[in-house]
């Protein structure tokens, strides 16, 4: 019987990823609480309501995740409660993430502070949003004003989360907030965040010299559904040029990339210390002239794809792989902020997460510099649109009585960081399905 343990850098951080909106309860100062109050915008009706309770009970989460051997943990803070009203800063909530912050360190976990995920203060999108002209130095100010306050305890610093995302959802297909459908907004809006991100990475090392700062990208495959055909080669060419490179050249290269805009990108290169990679899925994409709002590129799933809960897409491990190699073109470490998959009765998330982490390791052996992971999420939380359908978590939540239940990945994943490795006793008590796969005799 072939016998093999895979071994993950000695500095490896393991962690989970979660976001305030989605978490914390009662946000009702922002964009988002206001978008869910009407009728058809959220799945089903939900709400975010008392989300998780983490803004009164997080630590007793971070004790769960102490628990499972997490080194590192990934949350991100709400500027509508920070800042409230504009100009006016609330001394009690920066209290509040201190103390948040300073349980991670108790428990052995280092922050990594995402500064923008989602969700902005109500009076913000009441003068148009990340649309608004001085959207960038506002965001500076709030930048400046966190890690202030927060610096003793954080200097791993995330700036904004998915902006490719943010933009398509929000001012293009419009199931975020605020609901636009709007491609001259979107585009508005992306510099908008790609300058407000560099702005605060300059801010921050004006503030904290030592500080590592980078941005989490949203990486989605785009494969042609007939590798032959040119035109299906062309339609997933575009789709992934307007989703991951309009984003990404730019900060390597200090250009825009077509359709964001066209010259040089003054002040964009050169303001990464790493990179972020979201990962979850890929699209086989397959030229349509009925889809033109698409780019003539209908999008679907591999015919023998293994697909995931509420349509969320395929289980695709080796797109990590591919995300990586991408990520690396700058040379600069790589973090996994974000992967995995919705799976209420947890049947596939155990099989994802190890296929998942082996590809990983695969690529590590191969010297790209992934130096963590962060799961998506800990604890079943508010999934955006998708309200209560979708649960990504390890833990299980009863929203309506705040009880929560660790599914078995919850043991997988902390066997996992216990080990830094995925060893074949791991293997063989958690997914002996997947023994001949990953040890062949």
């Amino acid at each position: 019987m072939a016998e093999a343990t895979f071994h993950f850098p000695p500095d490896f951080r393991w962690g989970c990823a979660t976001a305030a909106h989605q978490t914390e309860g009662n946000n009702t100062n922002n964009d988002w609480w206001a978008w869910e109050q009407v009728e058809g915008h959220i799945a089903e009706g939900a709400r975010s309501n008392l989300a998780c309770d983490g803004w009164r009970r997080a630590e007793e989460d971070f004790d769960r995740a102490a628990a499972m051997a997490n080194n590192a943990h990934r949350l991100s803070v709400e500027w509508s409660r920070i800042e409230p009203r504009e100009g006016y800063f609330d001394d009690q909530a920066l209290g509040r993430y201190r103390a948040m912050l300073r349980a991670l360190r108790e428990r052995g976990m280092e922050p990594l502070v995402t500064l923008h995920h989602f969700s902005s203060p109500l009076w913000l999108a009441e003068l148009g949003g990340w649309e608004y002209p001085r959207v960038v130095p506002l965001f500076e100010r709030f930048v400046a004003r966190v890690v202030e306050a927060l610096g003793e305890f954080c200097d791993f610093w995330c700036t904004i989360n998915e902006p490719n995302i943010y933009a398509l959802l929000g001012y293009v297909q419009g199931i975020f907030p605020p609901g636009k459908h709007d491609l001259g907004a979107a585009m508005r809006v992306s510099r908008h965040m790609l300058r407000a991100h560099a702005a605060a990475y300059r801010r921050i090392h004006a503030l904290q010299p030592h500080a590592r700062v980078g941005l989490a990208h949203n990486y989605r495959i785009f494969d042609p559904a007939n590798p032959r055909s040119a035109l299906d080669r062309l339609v997933a060419r575009l789709q992934d040029r307007i989703f991951n490179e309009a984003f990404l050249v730019p900060l390597e290269r200090g250009r825009w990339l077509l359709p964001m805009g066209f010259g040089p990108a003054p002040g964009l290169r050169g303001t990464l210390d790493w990179v972020g990679i979201n990962y979850y899925t890929r699209n086989v994409v397959a030229f349509d002239r009925s889809c033109p709002s698409e780019l003539y590129g209908r999008r679907f799933h591999h015919p023998e794809a293994e697909l995931l809960d509420g349509g969320y897409g395929e289980m695709y491990p080796q797109g990590i792989v591919r995300a990586v190699r991408r990520a690396a073109r700058p040379g600069l470490p790589i973090y996994i902020t974000e992967n995995g998959i919705p799976d209420a009765d947890d049947d596939q998330r155990p099989r994802a997460l190890v296929t998942h982490l082996h590809q990983l390791w695969g690529i590590i052996q191969g010297c790209y510099p992934v130096m963590g992971y962060f799961h998506w999420t800990l604890v079943d939380n508010f999934e955006w649109a998708a309200g209560w359908t979708l649960r990504f978590g390890l833990i299980e939540l009863d929203p309506a009585t705040q009880v929560r239940t660790p599914r078995p990945s919850a043991a997988l994943y902390g066997d996992i960081c216990r080990a830094n490795a995925i060893t074949p006793e791991i293997i063989d008590a958690h997914v002996p399905e997947l023994r001949t796969v990953l040890l062949p005799s």
